[in-house]
């Protein structure tokens, strides 16, 4: 026993002597002092242990930029999770790293498009300045006053006679400041900018110096610069608004990732969120372009839409509005619409929008939850996706009609569990006018064979001027109901869907300027590249532009250079065949096959982003269900007995009828030949199913689906502070 006791009391001695700890070499214990952590100020680095503030963390790297964790804690995001992970699981999530790297792309590739048109702008101010300026000139020399002749004028006498002529000069060069303020100011408002032209070489910049100092130089006389020569921006800002910024990382990424970002402004509504973006902008070197507060995300937008200045401190140097704003809330954004239209530029501005609770915009389990926050009641059946992002783009929409600003869509993208919509924001009261016509409710056959229908709530037409030699558009009413309450394909109750956005949910211009980027980026730094090109190439081929478009438009993109306000989605949905069989109780088609059969009929056919498997084609509903007829027939007879009386499959096969003539009907004979939607169907439809015809061409193998990326993943919990 007293043996015992003085062992454990000689350890205890060692334990408060010495810090112990293993060396992994000699698998023995070193008693030495344990190495000091580096601090925050030490270069980021992948794995990289630090201390700060009396705690130890670890460096996580996504993009270029590093973020800091407890080092106890997972970096694998906990379903439940307990201790130093609780925290870490709500502030960051890699399965949204997708998201964040397209973000990044997305903004790039947006902001470039705006510098290049406001080096346009300042190009084309320049000309308008030089070409005054050779006016005025002109009708010097045509009035006879040499330039000499007015140097002397004002060396003989500084003052002017009473009631004599002012000389032309001095009202030029107030008329010259004028335009040279408008020219610095640009297309742009407000915000301060700064031009340079390109770079003259060093030879030459030496050779004009020795001739003549600038100072003394008379500009009036000397030859000006060629117009052609564009200039470059070099201090034109662009401001990002990261209004719920968690750990601040996309804030990092947008500083390091976007060149041209000149500040970037973290917000986060938690003060323990705040103090960790802050610790992540001191560890990553960045307190001069990103700046951390703690409020609520709506008051600041409201604060930098109405002109509230920096801490409210001086009000004659209001905020200005920023270029970009992105909003990444846990559930919905609809809280955040009204403030964010407001606070970001309304000359275009860019509009960054996720929407994680796809059970309120996807699903028909809440379809009153859905109409109170966007203003629609969601679509039920397989392309439901699809259909949230029409109402998430509703929302954006009528949220910006209140204050005379349109929605230009650039891309909306259904994501595993979220949606992502980038939108431009532009100061519009005339393109506003056109929503009413690019909204629509759908009569969707969700119970019986799962066709639509679509009605717009309003009808933008063209009408032919006073003149007569032009049309413009003009906004009317809507009909009365495009269709009855039973499906006429299956004699099924259709249900109402929407309102929600009838326009093309993307801007194929934007997305092919992404894709021609992705050669001249790293795979490492943006990890989720496969999935990036190939979602986007799905999307950017999902697009059904109409077949011909009406030449009396006054805003066909084409003769106006900018986005159609006017222009719809006439293709709106997808289908899925595996669910037309259902409906009829046969194999499903080969997809190849099924494809083709509508490429042999002169339809167009592509595929959707939201799932695989899925068709988009511009072929009516009559003609989608002839073609499952036909494979029925020509290729997968169904037994008898299979489908049940008095159900959609009955009818649509038509097997009630006793005359004893096919029960595969043609689609003229189905619908007492009259096809909806303006088609002309034949009686009989040579359907053909051409898998070679059907194929898609593969130039290149993409990642177009992505598959669960591991257990358990999803938005996670919801952060609590």
């Amino acid at each position: 026993m007293l043996l015992l006791r003085t062992t454990i009391g000689r350890l205890a001695r060692n334990y408060v002597t010495y810090t112990t700890y293993f060396d992994p070499a000699r698998r023995l214990p070193n008693h030495t002092m344990a190495p000091t952590l580096p601090d925050i100020s030490t270069t980021p680095a992948p794995d990289q242990h630090i201390t700060y503030d009396g705690k130890d963390y670890t460096t996580i790297k996504e993009g270029l930029a590093h973020i800091l964790i407890p080092i106890t804690a997972s970096k694998v995001p906990q379903t439940s999770p307990q201790g130093e992970n609780q925290a870490q699981s709500v502030f960051y999530n890699p399965i949204q790293q997708f998201n964040r790297d397209l973000s990044v792309l997305a903004i790039k590739a947006y902001g470039e498009e705006v510098l290049e048109r406001k080096k346009q702008s300042i190009l084309r101010n320049r000309e308008k300045l030089a070409a005054k300026r050779k006016e005025k000139k002109r009708k010097r020399e045509n009035d006879g006053l040499s330039e000499g002749a007015r140097k002397a004028g004002k060396l003989d006498g500084d003052a002017q006679p009473a009631g004599s002529k002012v000389p032309e000069k001095n009202v030029n060069q107030s008329a010259d400041a004028t335009l040279r303020q408008e020219t610095e100011k640009g297309e742009y408002g407000d915000q301060q900018q700064t031009f340079v032209e390109d770079p003259v070489p060093t030879g030459l910049q030496e050779s004009s110096s020795a001739t003549a100092p600038a100072d003394v130089q008379d500009t009036s006389t000397t030859n000006p610069e060629p117009i052609s020569k564009a200039p470059s921006v070099v201090n034109s800002p662009f401001t990002i608004l990261d209004a719920l910024s968690a750990t601040g990382l996309r804030a990092l990424r947008y500083v390091q990732e976007i060149p041209f970002t000149t500040s970037v402004t973290a917000n986060d509504l938690l003060p323990a969120a705040t103090k960790t973006i802050k610790m992540n902008i001191k560890h990553n070197g960045l307190d001069e372009k990103i700046e951390a507060l703690t409020g609520n995300a709506t008051t600041h937008m409201y604060n930098v839409s109405f002109g509230v200045s920096k801490g409210f401190e001086d009000a004659t140097k209001p905020r200005p509005k920023y270029d970009v704003i992105d909003l990444d809330p846990y559930g919905t954004v609809v809280p955040f619409l009204d403030a964010a239209v407001q606070a970001v530029r309304d000359d275009g501005g860019l509009l960054c929008v996720t929407c994680t609770d796809a059970g309120v915009w996807a699903s028909n389990g809440y379809p009153e939850k859905s109409f109170s926050l966007y203003g629609g009641v969601p679509i039920k059946g397989q392309h439901s996706h699809e259909g949230g992002l029409r109402l998430i783009l509703n929302a954006i929409a009528t949220s910006a009609a209140r204050y005379g600003l349109a929605m230009e869509p650039l891309l909306s993208l259904s994501i595993d569990f979220y949606a992502r919509v980038f939108v431009k924001i532009h100061k519009s009261p005339a393109d506003v006018k056109f929503l009413a016509g690019k909204t629509m409710v759908v009569y969707n056959c969700d119970q019986g064979c799962g066709a639509w229908t679509t009605q717009m709530v309003a009808k933008n037409k063209l009408a032919k001027n006073k003149n007569g030699n032009g049309y413009f558009w003009k906004h009317v009413f809507g009909m009365a109901p495009t269709a009855s309450e039973d499906c006429k394909h299956c004699g099924m109750k259709t249900h109402m869907a929407g309102p929600m956005y009838a326009g093309p949910l993307h801007s194929p211009t934007f997305i092919k300027r992404i894709l021609d980027d992705l050669p001249n980026i790293s795979k490492d730094t943006y990890q989720t590249f496969d999935r990036i090109e190939g979602m986007l190439t799905v999307a950017l081929e999902e697009t059904l532009p109409p077949l011909e478009e009406d030449a009396n438009s006054p805003t066909l993109s084409s003769k106006t250079g900018r986005w159609d306000p006017a222009a719809i989605d006439p293709y709106p949905f997808f289908f899925i065949p595996s669910m037309l069989s259902k409906v009829i109780h046969c194999i499903t088609p080969v997809e190849n096959a099924f494809r083709g059969a509508l490429r042999h009929l002169g339809y167009r056919v592509t595929r959707s982003h939201c799932k695989p498997g899925t068709i988009k084609t511009d072929a009516p509903w009559e003609v989608v269900w002839e073609v499952m007829r036909e494979w029925v027939k020509q290729k997968q007879p169904i037994r008898e007995g299979a489908v049940k009386r008095n159900t959609a499959g009955y009818n649509i096969l038509k097997l009630d009828e006793k005359d004893g003539s096919d029960p595969v009907k043609s689609v003229a004979e189905t619908n007492n030949g009259n096809p909806s939607n303006g088609s002309t169907v034949n009686p009989k439809l040579d359907v053909v199913f051409d898998e070679s015809l059907g194929k898609e061409p593969e130039t290149k193998k993409l990642v177009r689906y992505q598959l669960n990326p591991r257990e358990n993943w999803g938005p996670m919990n919801r952060a609590k502070g």
